[in-house]
């Protein structure tokens, strides 16, 4: 079980702060892009992923039992 816990606009999106999902082992780039499709999120191209609290790449690798923040790009000024 991997944990994703969700910030700002990607929040609202699927309306929960937090998903537990069924996987023991992804990539970064492979999780973004199952819940692009899962969800229809926004802007995951540009979301900062983090793992275990350190920022993570795409070739990462998630297992069973860490915790996924996604950080979407902040704007304002």
């Amino acid at each position: 079980m991997i944990t994703v816990l969700l910030f700002a606009h990607l929040q609202d999106e699927i309306g929960q702060r937090e998903l537990k999902l069924a996987i023991k082992e992804v990539t970064v780039k492979d999780l973004k892009q199952t819940l692009t499709e899962s969800y229809h999120l926004s802007q995951m191209e540009t979301t900062m992923v983090a793992v275990n609290e350190e920022y993570a790449l795409d070739h990462d690798v998630i297992r069973a039992g860490d915790v996924v923040a996604l950080i979407p790009p902040v704007s304002g000024g």
